[in-house]
């Protein structure tokens, strides 16, 4: 490591260097700047779980029912058309248009 080392038996160019107080100051930033990063990483990974979830556990079957409503009021539609009485609205179904 001579390289390193000065002829005089000093401390190396690197450690010297690293007594700078705009070293000091860059390592103290970049250091608090991944520290933010990481706690933001957490967090946002804690936002995406609980959105995830929530989700599944009120979307979903939110969906499978508005699905199934949907299916039933297309079912009395077509079975009022096939009785002959001719597709009545119903008023609290407003259907695709066509």
């Amino acid at each position: 490591m001579a390289i390193l080392r000065s002829s005089s038996g000093d401390d190396g160019i690197l450690s010297r260097v690293s007594d700078y107080p705009v070293v000091r100051k860059g390592k103290s930033a970049a250091c608090d700047a991944v520290y933010v990063a990481k706690r933001l990483v957490k967090s946002t990974g804690k936002a995406a779980w609980i959105a995830a979830t929530t989700f599944i556990v009120l979307g979903i079957p939110l969906i499978i029912e508005m699905d199934r409503e949907a299916q039933f009021a297309e079912a009395e539609l077509q079975q009022a058309a096939l009785l002959g009485g001719g597709a009545s609205a119903n008023p609290s179904f407003t259907g695709p248009p066509s």
